[in-house]
């Protein structure tokens, strides 16, 4: 945990990657406390926030597809050993939450490749899913893509939104608190997310 945390505090293209990247394992990596101070001090100039984005997304689906390969070739009997283990409960990692990402991938469809990137506790471990059912590559690749780069905009909005209002010892209590407008936005993104692909299948289908 020293590691991540001096990571967290040298900020850089190369580091938001990185960081990312775990995040989108099972490494507890919180991307809020990543994204956010980067936007932060992009809005000051010494990063540029569009930069920040492409390299947290570039991070997230690398670290997507690890999971998405490990889970197409090792199965889920080794996924529960490993969510189960000494070293999965280090990673704030149980057989329960693997499991709950599998009925959320199984209800909603490729879908929620996309929407789950946007939902806390869901987000790392969609990949899982999408692997075990042997889920077209590039199109898992699109949706975490999308789903990764749409998540990383709301949080290096606020960044940049805070650079306004917070002086910097500050920040990370306000991204605390602000933790649940967060929340509101990305159910609303969800919901509309799915009521577009819903009515999406549903005019094909109708064409049909």
């Amino acid at each position: 945990m020293n590691f991540i945390t001096s990571l967290l505090s040298n900020l850089n293209y190369g580091t938001i990657l990185f960081l990312m990247l775990l995040e989108s394992t099972v490494v507890p990596v919180p991307s809020e406390f990543v994204v956010t101070p980067a936007a932060y001090h992009a809005a000051s100039g010494q990063l540029d926030v569009w930069l920040v984005i492409l390299f947290a997304t570039i991070g997230a689906d690398l670290g997507a597809s690890i999971n998405y390969v490990v889970a197409l070739y090792v199965g889920r009997p080794v996924i529960y050993k490993f969510a189960n283990s000494k070293w999965g409960k280090m990673c704030l990692l149980n057989q329960e939450k693997v499991e709950k990402s599998e009925r959320y991938f199984d209800e909603h469809g490729i879908v929620a490749t996309l929407t789950g990137r946007l939902i806390p506790g869901i987000r790392h471990l969609i990949s899982i899913p999408a692997g075990l059912a042997r889920m077209n590559y590039w199109k898992f690749l699109l949706y975490t893509t999308i789903g990764a780069g749409c998540w990383h905009a709301i949080l290096a909005g606020l960044g940049w939104y805070l650079h306004t209002i917070v002086p910097e010892d500050q920040l990370n209590d306000k991204i605390s608190e602000y933790a649940e407008y967060i929340k509101l936005i990305i159910i609303a993104l969800v919901v509309i997310a799915i009521i577009w692909f819903a009515v999406k299948t549903w005019m094909k289908k109708r064409t049909a």
